[in-house]
């Protein structure tokens, strides 16, 4: 038996409002992970990312190494949380690190120079393709939804589209 992951989430805002309550209460979840090296070193958005947390769901900020760690500690099976990073590249790094999932959901990945959209709210780049491409190749399904009611898009048929895979 292992932590029973209720939803890997890529959301470049992390933790924020309607949405994590809406899944959070959606897919039943008893904990919070916010993956993230960046965010685990940085006490202000540590601090904001906790406080934003739905009341009566512990949340955490740990680290990419620290979460791949809990998820084979027998101790955290009694988990079923909700983990959210930033990105496809950490999201690759801790599948590859053993965390088992059947589907990614994408939230939002905000643009910048870097990135070419893909859809009304997803921009990607050049590193997030290669981890989508990864994701794709080993049968991952990649699941567009802002909340959990939206009617599910696949995120590989919109960068097929746009000539990105």
């Amino acid at each position: 038996m292992t932590m029973d992951v209720r939803l890997l989430r890529i959301d470049s805002r992390l933790l924020h409002g309607q949405v994590t309550t809406n899944w959070a209460k959606a897919i039943h979840v008893n904990r919070i992970l916010v993956v993230s090296d960046r965010v685990a070193r940085d006490l202000t958005r540590k601090t904001l990312i906790v406080q934003a947390a739905p009341p009566g769901i512990r949340t955490h900020v740990v680290t990419l190494e620290k979460m791949i760690r809990i998820y084979h500690d027998p101790r955290f099976n009694v988990l079923k949380p909700m983990i959210l990073v930033e990105n496809a590249v950490d999201a690759r790094c801790i599948v590859e690190g053993g965390i088992r999932v059947d589907s990614i959901n994408i939230g939002a990945i905000s643009f910048d120079n870097t990135r070419v959209m893909v859809t009304d709210a997803i921009a990607v780049n050049a590193d997030d393709v290669e981890a989508f491409k990864w994701f794709h190749d080993h049968g991952i399904k990649l699941d567009v939804r802002k909340v959990s009611n939206d009617s599910s898009k696949n995120l590989w048929k919109a960068l097929s589209e746009k000539g990105l895979v």
